[in-house]
């Protein structure tokens, strides 16, 4: 029987003590949260959100080098995708589908979620396809184009056939269920009421901590390390037998896939969608996310999310009743001064971390030994 080394030892034994406080720490924080107020219960669980968003992109920014500037189009489509399915709108506008389901279509999560991520993920490689010979810029521009397409359509598929209801967005979703158990009740697990909002946080986080696991395995699979590949030398890739094209379909396809996950649960959570939700706005605030936590970098990516998505209301709760006490009137809007924060940060990073806050740690960099001092000349004699 093998022993493992006394200091991989130690590392496994931090690790595991690492993971177990952050995850006392996650249970506890929307515990203690409730106690400020609803609005920070909702603040954590749309971080919990962000860092899915943020996970998905990384894999098409982070991993493969393509910048993607239409990403929030797949948030939308897995949120569009569960509303149809989860609401009575189909019904009401579709006398066929009426009658074949007369009490309305309410698709389970089991069925809801993955479709509402296949359908994203089938949008990604028709995103992927066409973009397969583009770079840079040319690239940015063609996915900028295709989020603000995909937002139209869903605010103008309200004629001749009611798709989307347009602008007015869709209502009355129905909530996660599983089996009997609701997340919009407040129910009580072992002498503590947890509310809806609290199950709900409880419920991103799990699947924010499965994107995490998957996108650590994806980083160090042969997959992971071909994204990496391209990203820093295409041609090389291709000489070394990468099959660009398809790894960069997976890219889209995979990240767009996370999206659709996300949106899902976020339809579900508000309980109602509308274009509003998926502005060009949204896309740069999940891309300044990772550049700002760490591009490739998984830890870093989520310290971003969770930063650039409790910033806001950190800024709500503080800044306005602070100018109400100095000054008696608002002088600087809450919205203004984070979009002006939001690009003096980016600015700041790109100057003095352009790397992020949070950067991946360069493997096999050895540090360059001092030079030795040159020999000293001895007397004669």
């Amino acid at each position: 029987m093998t022993t493992l080394p006394l200091n991989l030892r130690h590392r496994r034994g931090a690790a595991l003590g690492a993971a177990a406080l952050i995850a006392l720490l996650l249970l506890v924080l929307p515990l203690a949260a409730g106690w400020l107020g609803p609005a920070w219960v909702r603040t954590l669980a749309f971080a919990a959100l962000y860092v899915m968003l943020a996970l998905g992109l990384n894999i098409v920014v982070g991993f493969a080098g393509l910048l993607d500037l239409g990403y929030i189009a797949f948030y939308a489509v897995g949120a569009y995708t569960f509303a149809l399915l989860a609401s009575p709108h189909l019904t009401e506008n579709f006398p066929r589908l009426a009658q074949a389901f007369p009490g309305g279509m309410h698709v389970p999560i089991w069925g809801a979620i993955p479709l509402g991520a296949t359908i994203a993920a089938a949008f990604g490689v028709l995103l992927g396809a066409p973009v397969l010979k583009l770079r840079g810029d040319y690239l940015a521009i063609v996915t900028l184009g295709f989020g603000e397409i995909i937002r139209i359509f869903l605010n103008n598929l309200n004629e001749p056939v009611n798709l989307t209801n347009g602008p007015q967005g869709i209502t009355l979703i129905d909530p996660v269920r599983i089996g009997d158990f609701r997340f919009d009740r407040t129910v009580s697990f072992l002498g503590v009421h947890l509310t809806s909002l609290q199950l709900y946080y409880y419920l991103f986080v799990a699947l924010a901590v499965i994107s995490v696991l998957v996108c650590v395995r994806l980083q160090d699979s042969r997959l992971g390390r071909a994204w990496m590949a391209i990203r820093e030398d295409e041609v090389a890739a291709k000489a070394m037998g990468i099959n660009v094209r398809n790894v960069k379909l997976l890219a889209f396809g995979l990240g767009a896939t996370f999206g659709g996950v996300a949106g899902s649960m976020f339809a579900s959570f508000q309980g109602f969608v509308s274009p509003e939700s998926f502005s060009l706005m949204e896309s740069v605030i999940v891309l300044s996310m990772i550049v700002l936590g760490g591009l490739g970098h998984i830890p870093g990516v989520i310290f971003g999310a969770v930063l650039l998505s409790v910033f806001p209301e950190v800024l709500r709760h503080t800044v306005g009743p602070l100018q109400m006490q100095l000054f008696g009137r608002i002088v600087i809007d809450t919205e203004v001064l984070r979009m002006l924060l939001y690009g003096v940060a980016l600015v700041a990073i790109m100057l003095y971390r352009p790397k992020g806050l949070w950067p991946a740690p360069q493997h096999g960099v050895a540090a360059s030994p001092d030079p030795a001092p040159p020999p000293r000349a001895t007397p004669r004699g």
